[in-house]
C-alpha cells in the first residue's frame, strides 16, 4: 500500500496524528466498527487532511495499542500492526480484519459499546444495527430465527395454492419442515411468518403509489399492503398491471401488444426486493412508484456484503443472500433462480422488448440503508397517445376482471357481496372498484347501497 494515495479518511481508513494513550475510547471505537463490518485500517502518524507527520518510539506504541486492545476490547479482534516508512518518517497501520464474533464491543469507563462504520466515522451501534451484529455473531439469519407462533394456529393456504400453480404439484405439509419454515417442534421461523396466511409480521409492507408525470408530485393512484409475503408480490403485481399501460402498432390483420414494462422484469425485481430487503428494519417497508417514464421499487437494507452494486459488474455480482430460507422457497415457487442471475434477468427481459434503445437499461443503486431498481418503460411505449376511446387494450388484473363479469352479470352487486363471492377483503374490492372508474371502465349509479353498476366497454378484457 502507498500511503500517497490516502488522500482523506474514510469508509475504511482512518487517521490519527499521534496515539492517545490515555484516552484509548478515541480510536478503540474505530477498532470496534471495523471489526464489527467489513474491516478497515487506522494510519497513525497521518493528521486528518493526510498529510504524513511521522511518529517517535514505534516500538512503544506498538506495546500500548496491543495492551489497550487486550484489556478495552471483547471479544478481541484480529489485528495486524504494519509499520511503513516514508519520507524518512515512520507510520503505523493497525488493520483490524471483520470479525466472524460480533458484535466486538469497547469495554471501559463504566460503558460496554459496539460501533460500527457510517461514513469516515464510528457510532455506536442502533438497536437495529445491534440485532443485525448478534446475528452475525451467531451464524444466523433473521429468516431462521425461532417465533414464538404455532404452526397449529397458523394455515398456509396461499402458499399451498401457490405451490400447486407455479410448479403443478401437490403441496405436502412436510414441505414446511423441509422449506425451514417450521421447526421439528411445531414452531414457525421468521421466514414460516412471512409466508403464513395471516403473516404476524407488520414491517412485512407494501406501499404502492402511480405518480402523475415523471416526480413525486400528485399520486393518481395509491395502495398499502401488509402481510403474507407472496400477497405483496401478487398485489405488487396487480397494481403495476393497473397502473401502466400497453402500446400497439396495427398490422395488416389486426395488431400487436407493446407492453410498457417486460412481466418477467418487474416480477424478478419485486421477488429480489422481498427476498433481500432488511426485515430487522421496523420501521420501513418496500415502496414501488409508477412514474410516467419508469417503475422505481426501493427497500431497506443495502447489499450483503456491504459493497456498493452501482460500482459492481452485475453479471459478476456473488449470490449472497440476507434471507436464505426466503430465497430458497421462492426459487422453489419458481420465481427466481437459485443461481442469483436476478439482476441479469431483469436487463435481459426489459433489453428484448420492442423499442429498447441502450439509454433504457434498468438501473440498480444501493447505499449501505437501501436498495433500489429503476425500470424505463420503452420508447415505443412513452407515449402512447389517445386510443380515439378504444379500451380493448387496457390491462386488468384477474381479480379485476372477475369483478367486471360479476358486474355484467348483475349490475345492482355490492362491494360486500363482490368480497365474498371472490374471497377477499371489501377494503381490497373497493381499491380494486376506484382503479376501474379512473380507468373508465366502469361507473356507478345512484347510492351507494342501491345504486347500479354500468359495465362502460362491453368488450372482454
Amino acid at each position: 500500500m502507498k500511503l500517497e494515495t490516502l488522500t482523506a479518511e474514510c469508509t475504511a481508513y482512518d487517521f490519527k496524528l499521534m496515539l492517545e494513550e490515555k484516552k484509548p475510547k478515541s480510536w478503540l471505537k474505530s477498532v470496534s466498527a471495523f471489526a464489527n463490518g467489513f474491516g478497515g485500517s487506522l494510519f497513525f502518524g497521518i493528521d486528518n487532511e493526510g498529510n504524513v507527520r511521522g511518529l517517535d518510539d514505534m516500538q512503544h506504541i506498538c506495546e500500548v495499542i496491543s495492551g489497550k486492545i487486550r484489556d478495552y476490547m471483547d471479544p478481541l479482534p484480529d489485528v495486524e500492526m504494519i509499520p511503513h516508512k516514508t519520507d524518512n518518517l515512520d507510520v503505523l497501520q493497525v488493520k483490524v480484519h471483520s470479525g466472524n464474533y460480533t458484535p466486538y464491543y469497547y469495554v471501559g469507563d463504566g460503558q460496554r459499546v459496539a460501533f460500527v462504520r457510517i461514513g469516515d466515522e464510528s457510532l455506536p451501534a442502533s438497536a437495529e444495527q445491534m440485532v443485525r451484529l448478534v446475528l452475525k455473531g451467531s451464524n444466523k439469519t433473521f429468516d431462521s430465527l425461532v417465533t414464538d407462533y404455532k404452526a397449529e394456529d397458523n394455515t398456509f393456504i396461499i402458499l399451498a395454492n401457490t405451490f400447486k400453480k407455479q410448479t403443478t404439484q401437490e403441496w405436502d405439509k412436510k414441505f414446511l419442515v423441509s422449506f425451514g419454515l417450521v421447526t421439528n417442534t411445531g414452531v414457525l421461523t421468521n421466514a414460516g411468518a412471512l409466508f403464513a396466511d395471516d403473516c404476524p409480521l407488520w414491517q412485512s409492507r407494501l406501499y404502492c403509489t402511480r405518480w402523475d408525470g415523471i416526480g413525486k408530485s400528485d399520486a393518481i393512484n395509491d395502495a398499502e399492503f401488509t402481510g403474507n409475503v407472496l400477497l405483496l408480490l401478487r398485489e405488487a403485481m396487480n397494481f403495476v398491471k393497473s397502473n401502466t399501460k400497453r402500446g400497439w402498432e396495427k398490422l395488416p390483420d389486426g395488431r400487436k401488444n407493446k407492453p410498457e414494462y417486460a412481466e418477467r422484469a418487474v416480477l424478478e425485481a419485486m421477488v429480489n426486493h422481498f427476498i433481500h430487503r432488511d426485515y430487522t428494519v421496523m420501521g420501513s417497508e418496500v415502496h414501488l412508484d409508477i412514474y410516467d417514464d419508469r417503475i422505481t421499487v426501493t427497500s431497506p437494507g443495502g447489499m450483503y456484503n456491504g459493497l456498493l452494486i452501482q460500482n459492481l459488474d452485475i453479471a459478476n455480482v456473488s449470490s449472497e443472500r440476507r434471507n436464505p430460507i426466503l430465497a430458497n422457497v421462492m426459487a422453489q415457487l419458481d420465481y427466481m433462480e437459485k443461481r442469483g442471475s436476478g439482476l441479469t434477468r431483469i436487463c435481459n427481459e426489459t433489453k428484448a422488448l420492442d423499442g429498447y434503445q441502450e439509454k433504457l437499461k434498468p438501473v440498480f443503486k444501493s447505499t449501505p440503508t437501501q436498495f433500489q431498481t429503476i425500470i424505463y418503460a420503452t420508447a415505443d411505449t412513452q407515449d402512447v397517445g389517445d386510443h380515439d376511446g378504444d379500451l380493448s387494450e387496457t390491462k386488468l388484473t384477474e381479480r379485476q376482471q372477475k369483478i367486471l363479469n360479476l358486474i355484467k352479470e348483475s349490475p345492482t352487486i355490492t362491494g360486500k357481496q363482490m368480497s365474498e363471492t371472490l374471497s377477499v377483503s371489501q377494503r381490497t374490492i373497493e381499491r380494486d372498484l376506484s382503479t376501474m372508474q379512473k380507468m373508465g371502465i366502469i361507473k356507478h349509479k345512484g347510492k351507494d347501497n342501491n345504486g347500479v353498476w354500468e359495465a362502460i366497454a362491453i368488450r372482454e378484457f
